[in-house]
């Protein structure tokens, strides 16, 4: 089967989840992927979340599949010159250190592109390359903090708290990957290949572009959560989540729906004006006749009445989730070790192309030999290199 980026060789230096997901979607559709690690420890991501698990942890295996791992000591210049080497006819290289760590490496923007012109250089970082927090590192809590992210809740008076999924290195790093697509298209045209940068900083901000366009115009909070007719709500067994808008009357079909009399009627509840004006009572109000039944029980009634609803689930239930089944989003396959690595296909789905598991997640090292004999070293050679420490 033909993917979309076979031929396309990706010289990958990240580490633990913006840049590796990036890397790992192009891999999924094709890339030749290398991921540059340091000898002795690798990813940082390596390192166990849960105790027994070791370099094989979850975390790193949800993120490095379709890679070949190589360690390199990028302190000696025997391992600077190999990457050379290899950038020499590379497509793309991707990093996601602190500006300036890929200058002081050698392997900067310009020195590369002198070498390779048509390569991509793509860099991900927690603020950007310059500017005032430029020096700062990148992680994903503090691009929700300084992004205004975190401090926008559901509601004035809930607590602010960190979001529990790396919101920013997702997003940040499929970012990454659209603007690696894009600088390839622009290279097919033109035969040039130029620098690309993403920050967790813009990132988040973009998300934001209704709320932030809606504060720039017209200094105003949009804030969907404070919805009056939209929320989460518990019931006799669990919780459900109503959503009580793009409807002419929501909470006419709400109030059929929960067998109430029609509160629309009433003029506290009128117009969109005084619900958001008596919201906290009509929430109070759907809130105590929720509690009286079962969530499946609330569930039919308000699909019977045409309002979006739906259970909210853990992970752990969506993950067993017959849609979930039916849409393709579990991968099992064979990890290096032997083990059954289960983890999340990719979310994009092709008419044409299926992603595929050509690589496990690599062990530290796994394909230094390979990879240094694809690069045209003799046996003698790789011996020196391996025996230097140069190279693990």
């Amino acid at each position: 089967m033909s993917r979309p980026l076979d031929g396309v060789t990706v010289i990958d230096f990240t580490q633990v989840m913006l840049g590796p997901s990036c890397t790992q979607t192009l891999g999924d559709f094709g890339a030749d992927v290398t991921k540059i690690e340091r000898p002795g420890g690798g990813d940082l991501s390596r390192k166990g979340v849960l105790a027994h698990t070791g370099q094989d942890n979850p975390v790193f295996l949800s993120l490095n599949r379709n890679k070949r791992s190589i360690a390199i000591d990028l302190s000696t210049e025997a391992g600077r010159a190999l990457i050379f080497d290899m950038l020499h006819d590379a497509d793309v290289v991707v990093s996601n250190f602190r500006p300036g760590v890929m200058e002081r490496l050698g392997f900067d923007y310009d020195t590369v592109s002198a070498l390779n012109p048509r390569i991509i250089w793509a860099a991900g970082s927690g603020f950007g390359p310059t500017g005032p927090y430029s020096h700062k590192g990148g992680q994903d809590i503090l691009g929700q903090a300084y992004s205004g992210v975190m401090k926008r809740l559901a509601d004035p008076e809930d607590s602010i708290s960190i979001y529990a999924t790396p919101l920013a290195d997702y997003t940040a790093g499929q970012h990454l990957v659209q603007g690696i697509l894009l600088a390839l298209l622009h290279r097919h045209k033109t035969g040039k290949g130029q620098k690309i940068e993403v920050s967790l900083y813009n990132s988040m901000l973009a998300m934001q572009m209704q709320e932030a366009t809606t504060r720039l115009m017209y200094d105003q909070e949009l804030n969907w959560a404070l919805m009056p007719l939209s929320g989460c709500f518990p019931t006799a067994d669990s919780e459900i989540v109503i959503v009580g808008a793009f409807k002419p009357n929501p909470l006419r079909d709400i109030c059929a729906a929960l067998q109430l009399c029609d509160l629309s009627l009433e003029e506290r509840f009128a117009t969109p004006e005084n619900l958001k004006q008596n919201r906290r009572e009509i929430r109070q109000i759907i809130a105590d006749r929720l509690r009286e039944g079962s969530t499946q029980k609330w569930l039919n009634e308000l699909e019977r009445n045409d309002v979006l609803c739906g259970p909210v689930r853990s992970l752990a239930e969506a993950l067993a989730d017959p849609q979930t089944t039916h849409n393709n989003m579990i991968l099992e396959f064979d990890g290096s070790n032997g083990q059954i690595i289960k983890t999340i296909a990719p979310a994009i789905a092709m008419s044409k192309v299926a992603p595929q598991i050509r690589h496990a997640p690599p062990k530290l090292g796994e394909h230094s030999r390979v990879l240094l004999a694809e690069l045209g070293y003799d046996q003698v050679r790789i011996d020196e290199l391996i025996s230097s420490g140069a190279v693990q």
